[in-house]
């Protein structure tokens, strides 16, 4: 008879005492930081009729991704610091995983959509308001939950269908695949391809598609010297900047198999908390409209 394994104990990123205090301390504060921050945008955009363009639409849409994104890992890992409890429930941990997998994906797919909108109101400013339409928008948002809630599904089937019955340790602060796919008894083989090919291509994928975005809104704006071009160009630099914060450490953690290369727990904490928290800066403090109607 095989056991199943009913709990794993999530080993955090330090057992010593002080380090603990200080991860305790970090962690409060990147949290305090993406919840302010992201409830300020959500209000100020909701409350000013002068917001009500697509770009500010699709900046709000991101605001509650990045608090629901975080919101899925920071509590439990304040609680773990605090009590040093660091048990999780086997149906907690796999609940863990959907939902940072079904809200951080919806978020790659939601910047690709932002990225698009630049590019429509750059290089195809006379059909903007054609194209972007709030019909078109709620359309395009409706999309990115959709495929990150089908993408998040796939991710937690595979999990399922893994037997667990022997070493339940985690060594990272958070359940996600690569960890927690380590410890199956069985021949993960096929799982880690399949979850590397999921996962690892949507990072890549969007992050691809990003690149070229921005990389043709340059070509667009490079043979303008108008001072709106040089602020369309500092507003992409910004931009590539945050998505590179997010999309790199997923495509080094999802775009190989789970047992090829050490997982590096340091990385997650990048686009686990400080990327969410930096979205709000990099992608309102460079609007004048945003910081007026703050």
């Amino acid at each position: 008879n095989i056991s199943r394994v009913t709990e794993f104990i999530l080993l955090g990123l330090s057992d010593t005492q002080e380090l603990q205090l200080l991860f305790f301390t970090l962690f409060l504060l990147a949290y305090a930081m993406v919840l302010l921050g992201n409830l300020l945008i959500i209000v100020t955009v909701r409350t000013d009729p002068k917001l009500s363009s697509p770009m500010y639409f699709l900046l709000c849409n991101l605001s509650f991704i990045d608090i629901c994104y975080t919101s899925v890992t920071a509590p439990r890992v304040l609680v773990a610091l605090l009590s040093g409890h660091k048990a999780i429930a086997f149906e907690g941990c796999m609940a863990q995983l959907f939902f940072l997998h079904f809200v951080g994906s919806s978020e790659m797919f939601l910047l690709t959509v932002m990225a698009f909108d630049r590019y429509t109101a750059i290089c195809r400013p006379l059909h903007y308001t054609a194209i972007m339409a709030r019909r078109a928008c709620w359309a395009l948002v409706s999309a990115c939950w959709v495929g990150g809630f089908i993408h998040s599904i796939v991710q937690t089937v595979l999990m399922l269908q893994l037997p667990f019955c022997g070493p339940n340790t985690i060594h990272s602060y958070f359940c996600d695949v690569p960890p927690v796919v380590r410890l199956a008894c069985a021949d993960t083989t096929l799982t880690e391809w399949l979850v590397a090919s999921n996962s690892g291509l949507i990072s890549l994928g969007c992050f691809l598609v990003l690149v070229a975005s921005y990389a043709l809104i340059l070509a667009k704006v490079r043979a303008h010297v108008s001072q709106g071009h040089w602020k369309a160009l500092s507003t992409c630099t910004s931009h590539v900047m945050a998505v590179t914060l997010l999309f790199m450490p997923c495509i080094f953690t999802y775009l190989r198999p789970a047992g090829t290369v050490p997982a590096n727990k340091y990385i997650c904490v990048i686009y686990t908390i400080f990327s969410p928290m930096m979205n709000p800066l990099i992608y309102t403090l460079r609007s004048n409209e945003v910081k007026e109607s703050v």
